[in-house]
């Protein structure tokens, strides 16, 4: 699993409601080149699903919405949690192996 299909996941995982391409660049920080080949692959796979936003009220272009399956939910949840576990375990690891100044006493 790549880092960017991590972030993608963690964005959508982080809304309570459906929500849209855009949303997900600004708060993954990713180029949309990236981001919406990422959802279409997620989508194929059945992780998630989209409709099209039916808002008549709201100027510009019509939305698609992103929201996950019940089994992609528990998916993404599960590969989220898994990197946030290793990222302890990597601060862990690198924390213990950091040189300090103090003087080694025997």
């Amino acid at each position: 699993m790549t880092a960017p299909t991590l972030d993608v996941l963690e964005s959508l995982l982080s809304s309570s409601e459906p929500t849209w391409g855009l949303l997900v660049i600004k708060a993954t920080g990713r180029p949309a080149g990236t981001v919406y080949p990422i959802l279409e692959r997620l989508e194929r796979q059945g992780w998630i699903r989209s409709t099209w936003d039916d808002d008549a009220d709201r100027a510009g272009p019509r939305r698609r919405l992103y929201e996950f399956t019940a089994e992609g939910a528990v998916a993404a949840k599960d590969l989220v949690d898994g990197r946030a576990g290793a990222a302890r375990a990597a601060a862990r690891s690198a924390g213990a192996a950091r040189p300090t100044n103090r003087p080694v006493v025997r």
